[in-house]
């Protein structure tokens, strides 16, 4: 009978054994070609673009417009108003692998039509609680740089903020129709 004890690994050792599982992670890698990376690019919206929670027309109402890209769909699912995003975002009925979000660089486009101007959704500056109104009523604004969501900020008013920063007590939906002053 063999009286063997398991072999305790110091610290040296564990050090030699994460270093060669880290070469072999790396190395499996190498073999990957560039084009087996797919950029996704934010789809541009038109007078038939539906918001994926509501079905509202999304060029028929001012403020800035959100799109998620999901692995394994073709295009991407817009949304009406930013609050919508970070609602799914943060409150999520699925878990759906996200490639892309993006959303519209007030900064750079038109509150009362927004056009193009995507910029990604997690590098934005977000203004929440401004006087600004959008597709849902008081509108999540997003900005490319931090001067532009200031100066938003200033005149306006509303909390300047990251993406992280936004919180999912500040997203309810509570539908559209409790803003809406046209009914």
């Amino acid at each position: 009978m063999c009286n063997r004890h398991p072999r305790v690994l110091d610290r040296r050792s564990l050090l030699r054994l994460a270093g060669s599982l880290g070469a072999v992670a790396l190395l499996g890698g190498c073999g990957r070609s560039q084009d087996t990376v797919e950029l996704v690019r934010p789809a541009e919206i038109d007078r038939s673009t539906v918001c994926a929670l509501d079905g509202m027309l999304l060029a028929d109402y001012p403020g800035p417009k959100a799109q998620i890209h999901y692995a394994g769909s073709n295009g991407p699912e817009f949304f009406c108003d930013l609050a919508e995003m970070f609602h799914l975002w943060l409150n999520p009925e699925s878990i759906r692998q996200v490639r892309a979000m993006y959303v519209q660089d007030m900064g750079a486009a038109d509150w009362d039509a927004p056009e193009g101007h995507w910029i990604e959704a997690r590098s934005a500056w977000y203004v929440y609680g401004s006087s600004r109104h959008g597709a849902m009523g008081p509108a999540i604004a997003s900005f490319a740089t931090e001067a532009g969501a200031r100066k938003f900020a200033g005149e306006f008013g509303g909390t300047v903020s990251r993406f992280d920063g936004i919180k999912a007590d500040q997203v309810i939906l509570n539908g559209g129709a409790l803003h809406d002053r046209s009914m």
